[in-house]
Protein backbone atom coordinates (compact mmCIF):
# COMPACT_ATOMS: atom_id res chain seq x y z
CA UNK A 1 0.00 0.00 0.00
CA UNK A 2 1.21 3.08 -0.69
CA UNK A 3 0.90 5.72 1.70
CA UNK A 4 1.88 9.74 1.40
CA UNK A 5 1.83 11.53 4.96
CA UNK A 6 1.00 15.02 4.65
CA UNK A 7 2.03 17.66 8.20
CA UNK A 8 3.59 20.52 8.43
CA UNK A 9 6.92 19.21 10.95
CA UNK A 10 8.67 16.39 11.39
CA UNK A 11 10.79 15.63 14.42
CA UNK A 12 13.68 15.85 14.33
CA UNK A 13 14.03 18.08 11.69
CA UNK A 14 11.58 20.65 12.53
CA UNK A 15 9.38 20.22 16.19
CA UNK A 16 6.78 22.53 17.65
CA UNK A 17 4.85 20.06 19.20
CA UNK A 18 3.94 16.68 19.64
CA UNK A 19 2.88 16.20 15.86
CA UNK A 20 6.41 16.40 14.69
CA UNK A 21 6.99 13.34 16.93
CA UNK A 22 3.93 11.65 15.67
CA UNK A 23 5.05 12.79 11.66
CA UNK A 24 8.99 11.52 12.71
CA UNK A 25 7.73 8.05 13.88
CA UNK A 26 4.90 7.04 11.96
CA UNK A 27 5.97 6.55 8.15
CA UNK A 28 9.01 4.30 9.55
CA UNK A 29 6.48 2.25 12.07
CA UNK A 30 4.09 1.87 8.59
CA UNK A 31 7.33 0.66 6.46
CA UNK A 32 7.99 -2.11 9.26
CA UNK A 33 4.12 -3.16 8.80
CA UNK A 34 4.73 -3.28 5.15
CA UNK A 35 3.66 -0.27 3.32
CA UNK A 36 5.28 2.14 1.48
CA UNK A 37 5.04 5.39 3.12
CA UNK A 38 6.95 8.65 2.29
CA UNK A 39 6.28 11.95 3.66
CA UNK A 40 5.14 15.42 2.20
CA UNK A 41 6.54 18.28 3.94
CA UNK A 42 6.91 22.54 3.73
CA UNK A 43 10.07 23.53 2.34
CA UNK A 44 11.13 25.60 5.83
CA UNK A 45 14.91 25.84 6.05
CA UNK A 46 15.29 22.93 8.79
CA UNK A 47 13.82 20.17 6.23
CA UNK A 48 15.30 21.69 2.91
CA UNK A 49 18.78 21.49 5.26
CA UNK A 50 17.76 17.43 6.08
CA UNK A 51 16.82 16.59 2.41
CA UNK A 52 19.49 14.39 1.14
CA UNK A 53 20.61 14.44 -2.48
CA UNK A 54 17.04 16.19 -3.74
CA UNK A 55 15.98 15.79 -7.06
CA UNK A 56 13.37 17.71 -8.90
CA UNK A 57 10.10 15.80 -9.42
CA UNK A 58 8.17 18.39 -10.66
CA UNK A 59 6.89 22.00 -11.41
CA UNK A 60 3.78 22.56 -9.50
CA UNK A 61 1.23 25.19 -11.07
CA UNK A 62 -0.05 28.08 -9.47
CA UNK A 63 -4.05 27.98 -8.04
CA UNK A 64 -5.39 30.82 -7.93
CA UNK A 65 -3.15 33.18 -6.52
CA UNK A 66 -1.86 29.74 -4.18
CA UNK A 67 2.07 30.37 -6.11
CA UNK A 68 3.81 27.86 -8.54
CA UNK A 69 6.44 25.97 -6.78
CA UNK A 70 8.83 22.65 -7.33
CA UNK A 71 8.34 19.91 -6.01
CA UNK A 72 11.90 17.83 -4.49
CA UNK A 73 12.07 14.21 -3.79
CA UNK A 74 14.75 12.70 -1.43
CA UNK A 75 15.99 11.10 1.59
CA UNK A 76 15.19 12.54 4.80
CA UNK A 77 17.93 10.58 7.45
CA UNK A 78 17.15 11.64 10.74
CA UNK A 79 13.60 10.80 10.51
CA UNK A 80 14.20 7.34 8.67
CA UNK A 81 12.18 8.08 6.00
CA UNK A 82 12.00 9.20 2.53
CA UNK A 83 10.06 12.34 1.13
CA UNK A 84 8.61 14.78 -0.98
CA UNK A 85 9.69 18.89 -0.13
CA UNK A 86 8.06 22.03 -1.63
CA UNK A 87 10.38 24.27 -2.70
CA UNK A 88 9.03 27.64 -2.31
CA UNK A 89 11.25 30.26 -0.59
CA UNK A 90 8.86 33.40 -0.90
CA UNK A 91 6.37 30.75 1.17
CA UNK A 92 8.59 28.85 3.54
CA UNK A 93 11.83 30.43 3.81
CA UNK A 94 11.30 33.10 6.60
CA UNK A 95 13.49 34.44 9.33
CA UNK A 96 10.49 33.46 12.10
CA UNK A 97 8.85 30.31 12.46
CA UNK A 98 7.07 28.07 10.92
CA UNK A 99 3.73 29.38 11.23
CA UNK A 100 4.52 33.04 12.86
CA UNK A 101 6.88 35.56 12.92
CA UNK A 102 9.60 36.32 15.33
CA UNK A 103 6.63 37.94 17.29
CA UNK A 104 4.26 35.69 17.40
CA UNK A 105 2.11 37.10 14.71
CA UNK A 106 0.52 34.52 12.44
CA UNK A 107 1.86 35.24 8.85
CA UNK A 108 -1.02 37.40 7.12
CA UNK A 109 -0.49 34.80 3.68
CA UNK A 110 -0.53 31.35 6.12
CA UNK A 111 -4.15 30.54 3.95
CA UNK A 112 -1.69 30.57 0.83
CA UNK A 113 1.08 28.37 2.64
CA UNK A 114 -0.63 25.70 4.00
CA UNK A 115 -2.90 25.52 0.16
CA UNK A 116 0.03 24.86 -1.35
CA UNK A 117 0.89 21.90 0.83
CA UNK A 118 -2.71 20.83 -0.21
CA UNK A 119 -2.48 21.28 -3.74
CA UNK A 120 0.91 19.43 -3.79
CA UNK A 121 -0.97 16.24 -1.80
CA UNK A 122 -3.22 16.32 -4.42
CA UNK A 123 -1.20 16.95 -7.53
CA UNK A 124 0.91 13.84 -6.08
CA UNK A 125 -2.19 11.73 -6.07
CA UNK A 126 -2.53 12.77 -9.63
CA UNK A 127 0.88 12.00 -10.97
CA UNK A 128 3.03 14.36 -10.37
CA UNK A 129 5.73 11.87 -9.72
CA UNK A 130 5.80 9.58 -12.60
CA UNK A 131 7.12 6.76 -11.00
CA UNK A 132 5.40 6.91 -7.40
CA UNK A 133 1.56 7.93 -6.86
CA UNK A 134 -0.04 7.08 -3.50
CA UNK A 135 -3.37 5.43 -2.89
CA UNK A 136 -3.77 7.03 0.31
CA UNK A 137 -3.34 10.37 1.48
CA UNK A 138 -3.22 11.07 5.24
CA UNK A 139 -3.28 14.53 6.12
CA UNK A 140 -2.31 15.57 9.62
CA UNK A 141 -3.79 18.22 11.51
CA UNK A 142 -5.06 21.88 9.75
CA UNK A 143 -2.13 22.80 7.94
CA UNK A 144 -2.92 19.85 5.76
CA UNK A 145 -6.56 19.96 6.08
CA UNK A 146 -7.27 21.71 2.51
CA UNK A 147 -5.76 18.28 1.59
CA UNK A 148 -8.62 16.21 1.03
CA UNK A 149 -10.51 19.52 -0.86
CA UNK A 150 -7.96 19.97 -3.11
CA UNK A 151 -8.18 15.59 -3.52
CA UNK A 152 -11.97 15.43 -4.37
CA UNK A 153 -11.56 18.79 -6.57
CA UNK A 154 -8.93 17.21 -8.81
CA UNK A 155 -11.13 13.87 -9.10
CA UNK A 156 -8.40 12.02 -7.57
CA UNK A 157 -9.17 8.01 -7.25
CA UNK A 158 -6.74 8.16 -4.17
CA UNK A 159 -8.55 7.46 -0.71
CA UNK A 160 -7.71 10.56 1.45
CA UNK A 161 -7.77 10.17 5.81
CA UNK A 162 -7.31 13.22 8.29
CA UNK A 163 -5.99 12.82 11.39
CA UNK A 164 -7.16 16.02 14.02
CA UNK A 165 -4.06 16.33 16.76
CA UNK A 166 -5.73 19.35 18.61
CA UNK A 167 -9.41 20.35 17.64
CA UNK A 168 -8.63 23.63 19.08
CA UNK A 169 -6.28 24.92 16.34
CA UNK A 170 -8.11 24.74 13.58
CA UNK A 171 -6.68 26.98 10.94
CA UNK A 172 -9.46 30.13 10.56
CA UNK A 173 -9.64 32.74 8.11
CA UNK A 174 -11.31 35.39 6.80
CA UNK A 175 -13.97 34.42 3.88
CA UNK A 176 -12.73 35.99 1.20
CA UNK A 177 -9.50 34.45 1.14
CA UNK A 178 -11.73 31.57 0.27
CA UNK A 179 -11.58 33.17 -4.05
CA UNK A 180 -7.53 33.10 -3.59
CA UNK A 181 -7.19 29.10 -3.10
CA UNK A 182 -7.89 27.81 -6.65
CA UNK A 183 -10.68 25.52 -5.41
CA UNK A 184 -14.72 25.42 -6.99
CA UNK A 185 -16.97 27.83 -6.00
CA UNK A 186 -19.24 25.72 -4.57
CA UNK A 187 -16.86 24.13 -1.92
CA UNK A 188 -17.93 27.30 -0.07
CA UNK A 189 -20.55 26.30 1.90
CA UNK A 190 -22.05 24.44 5.15
CA UNK A 191 -21.16 21.64 2.90
CA UNK A 192 -17.43 22.32 2.32
CA UNK A 193 -14.98 24.94 4.02
CA UNK A 194 -17.08 27.52 5.39
CA UNK A 195 -17.42 28.09 9.16
CA UNK A 196 -19.72 30.18 11.05
CA UNK A 197 -19.07 32.48 7.97
CA UNK A 198 -14.98 31.93 7.44
CA UNK A 199 -13.11 29.85 6.53
CA UNK A 200 -11.48 26.78 8.05
CA UNK A 201 -8.81 24.41 6.92
CA UNK A 202 -9.46 21.98 9.78
CA UNK A 203 -13.31 21.68 8.97
CA UNK A 204 -12.20 21.31 5.07
CA UNK A 205 -10.01 17.93 6.33
CA UNK A 206 -13.16 17.02 8.61
CA UNK A 207 -16.05 17.35 5.84
CA UNK A 208 -14.43 15.68 2.79
CA UNK A 209 -11.55 13.06 3.99
CA UNK A 210 -13.31 9.40 3.35
CA UNK A 211 -12.26 8.07 6.75
CA UNK A 212 -10.79 10.58 9.75
CA UNK A 213 -9.00 9.60 13.00
CA UNK A 214 -7.46 11.08 16.16
CA UNK A 215 -5.35 10.62 18.63
CA UNK A 216 -7.00 8.43 21.15
CA UNK A 217 -9.88 6.76 22.14
CA UNK A 218 -11.42 8.66 24.22
CA UNK A 219 -10.54 12.14 22.65
CA UNK A 220 -12.39 10.52 20.08
CA UNK A 221 -15.73 10.60 21.91
CA UNK A 222 -15.45 13.67 23.63
CA UNK A 223 -15.32 15.70 20.65
CA UNK A 224 -18.24 14.34 19.60
CA UNK A 225 -20.08 16.97 22.41
CA UNK A 226 -19.80 20.52 22.62
CA UNK A 227 -17.76 20.70 25.35
CA UNK A 228 -14.82 19.55 23.64
CA UNK A 229 -15.69 19.84 20.12
CA UNK A 230 -15.15 23.84 19.36
CA UNK A 231 -17.98 23.95 17.53
CA UNK A 232 -17.49 21.28 14.69
CA UNK A 233 -18.71 18.25 16.91
CA UNK A 234 -21.95 18.18 15.18
CA UNK A 235 -20.54 17.58 11.71
CA UNK A 236 -17.97 14.83 13.83
CA UNK A 237 -21.28 13.37 15.49
CA UNK A 238 -22.50 12.64 11.60
CA UNK A 239 -19.20 11.66 10.85
CA UNK A 240 -19.06 9.34 13.54
CA UNK A 241 -18.90 5.79 11.28
CA UNK A 242 -15.71 6.94 10.07
CA UNK A 243 -13.70 8.63 12.63
CA UNK A 244 -11.28 6.16 14.96
CA UNK A 245 -9.56 7.06 17.92
CA UNK A 246 -5.77 5.90 17.71
CA UNK A 247 -3.46 6.12 20.40
CA UNK A 248 0.14 8.05 19.83
CA UNK A 249 3.26 5.79 20.25
CA UNK A 250 6.54 6.53 21.82
CA UNK A 251 9.31 5.78 19.39
CA UNK A 252 12.15 3.78 21.34
CA UNK A 253 14.73 4.72 19.23
CA UNK A 254 14.13 8.32 20.75
CA UNK A 255 12.49 7.60 24.33
CA UNK A 256 14.41 4.49 26.23
CA UNK A 257 16.05 5.27 29.28
CA UNK A 258 18.41 2.34 28.52
CA UNK A 259 19.55 3.64 25.95
CA UNK A 260 19.20 7.69 25.80
CA UNK A 261 22.28 8.95 25.27
CA UNK A 262 21.41 12.45 26.86
CA UNK A 263 20.96 11.15 30.73
CA UNK A 264 23.42 11.02 33.03
CA UNK A 265 23.00 7.37 34.00
CA UNK A 266 21.26 4.91 31.51
CA UNK A 267 18.77 2.31 33.44
CA UNK A 268 15.45 -0.20 32.94
CA UNK A 269 13.80 -2.04 35.33
CA UNK A 270 15.48 -4.09 36.68
CA UNK A 271 18.20 -0.84 37.30
CA UNK A 272 15.83 1.38 39.14
CA UNK A 273 18.15 2.53 41.65
CA UNK A 274 20.11 4.17 39.08
CA UNK A 275 17.35 6.49 38.33
CA UNK A 276 18.52 8.22 41.42
CA UNK A 277 21.38 9.34 39.87
CA UNK A 278 19.66 11.34 37.00
CA UNK A 279 17.51 12.78 39.73
CA UNK A 280 20.42 14.11 41.90
CA UNK A 281 22.14 15.18 38.32
CA UNK A 282 19.10 17.14 37.74
CA UNK A 283 19.16 18.65 41.00
CA UNK A 284 22.44 20.25 40.87
CA UNK A 285 21.87 21.24 37.24
CA UNK A 286 19.04 23.75 38.10
CA UNK A 287 20.76 24.46 41.51
CA UNK A 288 18.13 22.34 43.84
CA UNK A 289 19.27 21.23 46.92
CA UNK A 290 20.43 17.39 46.42
CA UNK A 291 18.11 15.95 48.59
CA UNK A 292 17.30 12.06 47.57
CA UNK A 293 14.29 11.56 49.49
CA UNK A 294 12.80 15.14 48.65
CA UNK A 295 10.06 13.91 46.28
CA UNK A 296 10.58 15.90 42.78
CA UNK A 297 7.83 16.98 40.59
CA UNK A 298 8.67 17.93 36.78
CA UNK A 299 6.48 19.56 34.54
CA UNK A 300 7.50 19.79 30.50
CA UNK A 301 4.91 21.41 28.58
CA UNK A 302 3.59 24.77 26.85
CA UNK A 303 2.80 27.24 29.60
CA UNK A 304 -1.31 27.71 28.24
CA UNK A 305 -4.29 27.29 30.26
CA UNK A 306 -5.52 24.47 28.07
CA UNK A 307 -2.20 22.54 30.07
CA UNK A 308 -3.73 23.25 33.70
CA UNK A 309 -0.06 24.99 34.44
CA UNK A 310 -2.16 27.84 36.56
CA UNK A 311 -3.47 24.81 38.40
CA UNK A 312 0.34 23.75 39.55
CA UNK A 313 1.16 26.95 39.80
CA UNK A 314 -1.41 27.52 43.15
CA UNK A 315 -0.33 24.12 44.35
CA UNK A 316 3.85 24.34 44.00
CA UNK A 317 3.78 26.87 47.46
CA UNK A 318 2.17 23.51 49.42
CA UNK A 319 3.88 20.89 47.71
CA UNK A 320 7.55 23.29 48.75
CA UNK A 321 6.05 23.41 52.49
CA UNK A 322 5.65 19.36 52.53
CA UNK A 323 9.17 18.94 51.45
CA UNK A 324 8.69 17.80 47.87
CA UNK A 325 10.67 19.97 45.00
CA UNK A 326 9.52 21.26 41.60
CA UNK A 327 11.18 22.13 38.62
CA UNK A 328 9.85 22.66 35.09
CA UNK A 329 10.81 23.43 31.53
CA UNK A 330 8.80 25.13 29.21
CA UNK A 331 7.40 28.60 27.74
CA UNK A 332 4.06 30.47 26.27
CA UNK A 333 2.03 32.30 28.39
CA UNK A 334 4.26 35.67 29.90
CA UNK A 335 2.03 36.05 32.40
CA UNK A 336 2.69 32.15 33.73
CA UNK A 337 6.58 32.27 32.93
CA UNK A 338 6.47 35.47 35.25
CA UNK A 339 4.55 33.83 38.15
CA UNK A 340 6.91 30.79 37.81
CA UNK A 341 9.98 32.46 37.53
CA UNK A 342 8.83 34.20 40.63
CA UNK A 343 7.94 31.19 42.73
CA UNK A 344 11.45 30.18 41.82
CA UNK A 345 13.21 33.11 43.10
CA UNK A 346 11.82 32.70 46.28
CA UNK A 347 12.56 29.15 47.06
CA UNK A 348 15.67 28.52 44.92
CA UNK A 349 16.52 25.64 46.59
CA UNK A 350 12.75 23.78 45.83
CA UNK A 351 11.96 25.33 43.11
CA UNK A 352 13.42 25.84 39.50
CA UNK A 353 12.09 26.83 36.06
CA UNK A 354 13.84 27.03 32.75
CA UNK A 355 11.73 29.12 30.12
CA UNK A 356 11.97 28.05 26.37
CA UNK A 357 12.88 24.41 25.01
CA UNK A 358 15.31 22.20 24.96
CA UNK A 359 15.05 18.38 23.78
CA UNK A 360 18.21 16.57 25.63
CA UNK A 361 16.87 18.40 28.59
CA UNK A 362 13.70 17.48 28.52
CA UNK A 363 14.86 13.98 28.77
CA UNK A 364 17.26 15.12 31.37
CA UNK A 365 13.97 15.93 33.79
CA UNK A 366 12.14 13.15 32.15
CA UNK A 367 14.85 11.06 33.37
CA UNK A 368 15.64 12.71 36.93
CA UNK A 369 11.80 13.44 38.00
CA UNK A 370 9.85 11.33 40.55
CA UNK A 371 6.31 12.70 39.08
CA UNK A 372 5.46 14.22 36.03
CA UNK A 373 2.35 16.97 36.10
CA UNK A 374 0.42 16.46 33.05
CA UNK A 375 -2.93 18.39 34.71
CA UNK A 376 -4.90 19.47 31.27
CA UNK A 377 -8.33 21.06 30.88
CA UNK A 378 -8.13 18.80 27.41
CA UNK A 379 -5.64 16.19 26.00
CA UNK A 380 -6.19 14.71 22.37
CA UNK A 381 -3.93 12.20 23.50
CA UNK A 382 -0.57 13.93 25.18
CA UNK A 383 2.62 12.29 24.85
CA UNK A 384 4.58 13.61 28.26
CA UNK A 385 2.45 11.10 30.13
CA UNK A 386 4.02 7.93 27.72
CA UNK A 387 7.40 9.42 28.35
CA UNK A 388 6.49 9.65 32.17
CA UNK A 389 5.61 5.82 31.86
CA UNK A 390 8.47 4.36 29.82
CA UNK A 391 11.45 6.21 32.23
CA UNK A 392 9.63 5.36 35.72
CA UNK A 393 8.51 8.88 36.48
CA UNK A 394 5.04 8.42 37.74
CA UNK A 395 2.52 10.75 35.43
CA UNK A 396 0.15 12.67 37.38
CA UNK A 397 -3.29 13.83 35.28
CA UNK A 398 -6.56 14.40 34.53
CA UNK A 399 -8.97 12.39 33.40
CA UNK A 400 -9.20 13.18 30.03
CA UNK A 401 -8.19 12.52 26.56
CA UNK A 402 -5.73 10.26 25.75
CA UNK A 403 -4.13 10.72 29.57
CA UNK A 404 -7.22 8.75 30.23
CA UNK A 405 -6.35 5.80 27.88
CA UNK A 406 -2.59 5.43 28.96
CA UNK A 407 -2.67 6.22 33.11
CA UNK A 408 -4.64 4.62 35.59
CA UNK A 409 -4.64 5.40 39.45
CA UNK A 410 -2.68 4.20 42.19
CA UNK A 411 -6.12 3.42 43.80
CA UNK A 412 -5.85 0.58 46.46
CA UNK A 413 -7.73 -1.52 44.16
CA UNK A 414 -5.53 -0.71 41.45
CA UNK A 415 -2.36 -1.19 43.61
CA UNK A 416 -3.26 -4.63 44.76
CA UNK A 417 -4.00 -6.11 41.20
CA UNK A 418 -0.38 -4.29 39.63
CA UNK A 419 -2.54 -2.20 37.14
CA UNK A 420 -1.74 1.15 39.26
CA UNK A 421 0.66 3.44 37.08
CA UNK A 422 -0.04 7.08 38.10
CA UNK A 423 -2.09 9.61 39.56
CA UNK A 424 -5.30 10.19 37.81
CA UNK A 425 -7.80 13.07 38.99
CA UNK A 426 -11.29 14.57 37.26
CA UNK A 427 -12.06 18.23 38.58
CA UNK A 428 -10.18 20.62 36.83
CA UNK A 429 -9.58 23.30 39.37
CA UNK A 430 -6.87 23.32 42.45
CA UNK A 431 -8.79 21.10 44.93
CA UNK A 432 -8.67 18.56 42.09
CA UNK A 433 -4.90 18.50 41.64
CA UNK A 434 -4.56 18.76 45.36
CA UNK A 435 -6.19 15.43 45.81
CA UNK A 436 -3.75 13.96 43.87
CA UNK A 437 -0.91 15.76 45.11
CA UNK A 438 -1.70 14.14 48.17
CA UNK A 439 -1.90 10.52 46.85
CA UNK A 440 1.75 11.17 45.08
CA UNK A 441 2.86 11.94 48.58
CA UNK A 442 1.64 9.36 50.53
CA UNK A 443 2.57 7.02 48.22
CA UNK A 444 6.39 8.04 48.02
CA UNK A 445 6.21 7.80 51.29
CA UNK A 446 5.56 3.82 50.97
CA UNK A 447 9.29 3.00 48.92
CA UNK A 448 7.92 -1.05 48.23
CA UNK A 449 4.47 0.56 46.87
CA UNK A 450 6.71 3.02 44.78
CA UNK A 451 9.04 1.06 43.22
CA UNK A 452 6.15 -1.34 42.36
CA UNK A 453 4.04 1.45 40.78
CA UNK A 454 7.24 2.13 38.68
CA UNK A 455 7.66 -1.27 37.67
CA UNK A 456 4.31 -1.26 36.28
CA UNK A 457 4.61 2.12 34.63
CA UNK A 458 7.66 0.68 32.65
CA UNK A 459 6.01 -1.87 31.21
CA UNK A 460 3.48 -0.39 29.53
CA UNK A 461 3.93 -0.90 26.06
CA UNK A 462 2.74 2.18 23.68
CA UNK A 463 4.84 1.59 20.56
CA UNK A 464 4.19 2.44 17.42
CA UNK A 465 4.06 -1.18 15.64
CA UNK A 466 0.77 -1.30 17.54
CA UNK A 467 -0.50 2.61 16.08
CA UNK A 468 0.76 1.67 12.22
CA UNK A 469 -1.40 -1.76 11.99
CA UNK A 470 -4.61 0.30 13.60
CA UNK A 471 -3.73 3.08 10.64
CA UNK A 472 -3.35 0.63 8.40
CA UNK A 473 -6.88 -1.01 8.68
CA UNK A 474 -8.19 2.41 8.69
CA UNK A 475 -6.55 2.53 5.06
CA UNK A 476 -7.67 -0.10 3.97
CA UNK A 477 -11.29 0.52 4.83
CA UNK A 478 -10.88 3.78 3.02
CA UNK A 479 -9.68 2.14 0.46
CA UNK A 480 -13.08 -0.35 0.95
CA UNK A 481 -10.70 -3.70 0.91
Amino acid sequence: MRVLQVCAEIFPLLKTGGLADVAGALPAALQAAGADARVLLPGFDAVLAGLAEPALVAELPARGQVPAARLLYGQLPAANTSGYVIESPALYQRAGGPYADGDQQPYADNHLRFARLGWAAAELAQGADAYWRPEVVHAHDWHAGLAPACLRALGSPAASVFTIHNLAYQGSFDARHFAELGLPPGFFGVDGVEFHGGLNFMKAGLFFADHLSTVSPTYAREIQQPEQGMGLDGLLRTRSAVLHGILNGVDPAVWDPAHDPAITATYDVRRLGRKGLNKAALQAAMGLAVVRDAPLFIVVSRLTEQKGLHLVQAAVPGLVACGAQFAMLGSGDPGMEAAFRKLAEETPASVAVRIGYDELFAHQLVAGGDVIMVPSRFEPCGLTQLYGLRYGTLPLVRRVGGLADTVTDCSLEALDDGSATGMVFDSFDEAGLALALRRALALYRRPRDWRAVQRNAMAQRHDWGVAAEAYLAMYRAALGR
